[in-house]
């Protein structure tokens, strides 16, 4: 079975997590800009990073048979600090407008204050003006009512739900999130956002229409593996592989492929790996390790370590 892992921070990951992601069968990711846990203190520490994400990451991505796409934004966290969050707007347009760029995100609320609330909007008007897909991150704390604010916002500024994917729901907010016809996300997190016993029984209540899952792997205690895991304990607890495939693959596909920038051929029809290959004159590999070339690799008897 092949997965989609909608939200990762790969920037975060190994490089032996790309190939235990691929050897799963991860064939594609989404790595949303995000708040690095460090602070920024200037705006050209935000130009690095969204350069990186739609630039070396998606590379190195394909480097190991993983299709890398990313979503641009300023996060709420960072939102509180009004210089840089003005100069980072300045940004936003140029960074969205590039290759395999899905949506605005992850933007939304974290304390949900006055400037969380002004950023949240005016990069929720570049996403109109773009016409470009939203993704939302909804907050540890308050998660209720940071979800209702963010579904009314998005309503407020007349943006179309089947264009938003409201992220890190749970049990609280599942309810109103498809009622009001936005796509549902989930992510599976270790002792924060979501178990995935918890994601089983919540498919078996609500089904598959508009839910798929993520991981949001990053630097803290997560699970790149988060996705196959969790469709690999949903066949075990009875939920059908038609209905495996919709929540770890096809509903994600549905949702960003709006974009124009996410096609299923980009990995059916992917070109073979070849580690030989260089970014800017850098490659993935380091120490004189050997570039593992698909196809030709493949063929040698793979009972021998060099």
């Amino acid at each position: 079975m092949m997965f989609i892992d909608p939200h990762i921070h790969m920037i975060s990951r190994t490089t032996d997590d790309y190939k235990a992601m691929y050897e799963a069968g991860v064939v594609a990711v989404i790595e949303p800009a995000f708040w690095l846990g460090q602070p920024r203190t200037n705006p050209g520490s935000m130009l690095d990073y969204f350069s990186m994400i739609v630039g070396w990451e998606r590379f190195r991505a394909s480097q190991f048979g993983i299709q890398h796409y990313c979503t641009i934004g300023l996060n709420s966290k960072e939102a509180n600090n009004e210089k840089l969050a003005e100069e980072t707007m300045e940004l936003l347009p140029r960074y969205a407008s590039k290759e395999g760029v899905v949506a605005i995100g992850e933007i939304g609320y974290d304390d949900m204050t006055d400037l969380e609330d002004r950023y949240f909007r005016k990069q929720v008007e570049l996403a109109k003006k773009m016409d470009m897909l939203v993704l939302i991150h909804t907050p540890h704390r308050n998660k209720k009512q940071g979800t209702l604010k963010s579904m009314d916002v998005c309503e407020e500024h007349g943006l179309d739900p089947s264009k938003v994917i409201i992220d890190h729901n749970n049990e609280e907010t599942i309810k109103d999130v498809l009622e009001r016809g936005y796509w549902t996300a989930f992510t599976i997190y270790p002792g924060t956002k979501m178990g995935n016993e918890r994601m089983v029984e919540i498919v078996k209540e609500y089904g598959t229409e508009r839910i798929f899952i993520d991981s949001a792997a990053d630097w803290g205690h997560s699970d790149p593996l988060g996705v196959p895991k969790t469709a690999k304990l949903m066949l075990q607890r009875g939920i059908s592989e038609d209905d495996v495939k919709k929540v770890c693959y096809q509903n994600a596909l549905d949702a960003y492929s709006q974009s124009g920038q996410m096609n299923e051929n980009d990995w059916l029809n992917r070109s073979k790996i070849d580690q030989r290959k260089t970014f800017s004159g850098n490659t993935v590999l380091r120490g004189g390790y050997k570039p593992y070339i698909e196809d030709e690799d493949d063929a040698k008897n793979d009972i021998i370590i060099e």
